[in-house]
This record gives structure tokens, C-alpha cells and sequence, in this order.
């Protein structure tokens, strides 16, 4: 199981490690930034926390 840092996109720390490692700094946030501008947020749904 892995241990989710994004719920809405389902991102890892590990998913965030590999990019780092493919891309020399990680892509990750600019891509969630991107989707939730167009509107495909789904942290109240996903995030057990509901945030």
C-alpha cells in the first residue's frame, strides 16, 4: 500500500521521488496547480480528512 500525499491524483511520496529523479526536481505540484485551476479537484471527496 502506498502512502498517498495527493488523494484527489493519487500521488506518493514515491511517485514525488521519481519524478525528482527523472525530471532533476519534481513536476508533481505544478501539475496538481494545473488541474485544480480546471476545476478536477476532488480533495473533500478523496481526502479522508476532506480537505
Amino acid at each position: 500500500m502506498k502512502t498517498l500525499v495527493c488523494y484527489c491524483f493519487g500521488y506518493s511520496a514515491a511517485d514525488i521521488e521519481q519524478d525528482l529523479i527523472k525530471n532533476g526536481k519534481s513536476t508533481i505540484m505544478n501539475r496538481i496547480i494545473s488541474e485544480k485551476k480546471n476545476g478536477a479537484c476532488q480533495c473533500a471527496d478523496k481526502n479522508p480528512k476532506g480537505r
